[in-house]
């Protein structure tokens, strides 16, 4: 298959004649549109050029990634060249190979990275704001509304030692303990959306918060996922799907090899909810004093489009992924939500038309019964691998092990220990549904491809 090919190029730039004909152009101020409020809170004492590029790398990839749709076989081979202003510290031999690294491993493409010298030597502007958050922060965290990022915040610390760092596309209503990065200061536009799959978004959240990191001199990044979410993409991937490894150390540690290489600090991405499931990880969370069920309730999991969670109000769908593990892991913590959160709310419902009756369109009834029947049985097949025996998971324990530091035996019984607990939980929210519900009928392989 053929070589896919970006440049980027700035704004009032003319691409000239010498690109090749079949490329695609992204424009910086065009394409790449940088929000000047949202770029100030990066704009603070210590902010370099090299930032600023990392910025722009992190749109163009995004750009890239998006444009071309995947072939049958996943791997696609991108070729981007991107301006920069540090020029001489992105041809290092070191920044290019540990970046290629991080981007072939993380998305399953072939990445070759080009970079240019730019024209405008400043574009963020010389303002230095100076940061003063007033108690020194000693985490970093990349920050939403889900429940592990609120959750793992606060059993990481004080909320006060905290840098939480929006990593949303979008401006979102500011809450007590959030800090300077409010957003991600750019947005990405003009690829026609050929791909959906955007494995470089971890890319992408990884370096703005190691950014932010090193602009408030932190070192300590927490990733708040817990281990469902971190490792069940890799230990089940889709079928003829690359695994995803947004979550994964593995990433990580090739991340931390590219900041340092880049940016030359050294910074630790720490996943201290590993090997406990989002269940444990709310329980220990209730567990702090002055948290209540409500600061659970108040967060927002759902994946899908408003088109579909905007019946009756906006809601979340209750049925995808993220919806299943969200109401799988609020129940074992023992929390209940108001009735109206979903849109799908009867999981104990005899068939899925009827759960899903409330939503108008036929074609969006059938996209939610595809997602919840995947994301239900992903969970499903998860819960089985806690009955494997050793040699079926030692290729994981290992890969996991290289990338803790820890031994293989140690990684083995605590990657077990999880799926065991992921299992109890399941069984137990499954149970909850009556045997007559719909995920009962589905986990025993019944209809679940398309609702009547």
């Amino acid at each position: 298959m053929a070589d896919k090919r970006l440049f980027v190029i700035e704004e009032r730039q003319d691409p000239g004649r010498m690109l090749p004909k079949d490329a695609a152009i992204a424009v910086v101020g065009r394409h790449i549109h940088f929000n000047a409020a949202v770029l100030d809170t990066f704009d603070v004492k210590g902010c370099e050029p090299r930032h600023y590029d990392m910025l722009v790398l992190s749109a163009a990839i995004e750009f890239a990634d998006r444009r071309w749709m995947r072939p049958l076989g996943w791997r696609r081979t991108l070729d981007v060249t991107v301006p920069v202003i540090d020029l001489k510290t992105w041809q290092k031999p070191d920044v290019l190979k540990t970046l290629h690294s991080v981007l072939n491993h993380l998305t399953g493409d072939a990445w070759r990275l080009t970079f240019v010298q730019a024209k405008n030597l400043s574009p963020i502007g010389s303002r230095q704001i100076p940061l003063d958050f007033g108690k020194a922060k000693t985490f970093a965290v990349a920050y939403s509304d889900g429940l592990d990022s609120r959750a793992v915040s606060a059993l990481s610390g004080n909320e006060d030692e905290a840098l939480c760092i929006r990593v949303a596309g979008n401006r979102q209503r500011r809450k007590k303990g959030d800090s300077y990065f409010t957003q991600i200061p750019f947005k990405v536009k003009g690829y026609r959306g050929n791909e959906s799959s955007f494995r470089s978004r971890g890319f992408q959240f990884a370096a703005v918060t190691a950014i932010a990191a090193q602009l408030s001199g932190v070192t300590r990044i927490i990733v708040p996922e817990s281990g469902q979410g971190a490792l069940g993409p890799v230990l089940l991937p889709l079928h003829n799907i690359y695994s995803d490894y947004r979550n994964h150390p593995t990433f990580f540690r090739k991340m931390e090899r590219f900041t340092k290489a880049v940016l030359d600090y050294r910074v630790r991405f720490d996943q201290p909810r590993l090997w406990s499931t989002k269940g444990q990880t709310l329980r220990a969370f209730l567990g702090i004093v002055g948290k209540s069920e409500q600061h659970l309730t108040s967060t927002h999991s759902c994946w899908q489009t408003r088109r579909i969670v905007n019946v009756g109000g906006r809601k979340q769908c209750g049925l995808c992924a993220a919806c299943l593990l969200r109401r799988l892991s609020l129940h074992a913590a023992g929390v209940n939500e108001a009735s109206g959160t979903y849109v799908v709310s009867n999981l104990a419902a005899s068939d899925a038309s009827k759960a899903l009756s409330v939503i108008p369109q036929k074609a969006d009834r059938d996209i939610m019964v595809e997602y919840g029947s995947v994301g239900a049985r992903h969970l499903q097949h998860l819960a089985e691998m806690a009955d494997l025996p050793n040699d079926a998971l030692r290729a994981h324990a290992s890969q996991i092990a290289a990338a803790t530091e820890a031994t293989y035996e140690e990684t083995l019984t605590k990657l077990r220990t999880m799926l065991v607990t992921h299992a109890g939980e399941w069984r137990v929210f499954l149970s909850a549904q009556g045997d007559q519900g719909f995920l009962k009928s589905w986990m025993d392989g019944g209809r679940y491809g398309r609702s009547e």
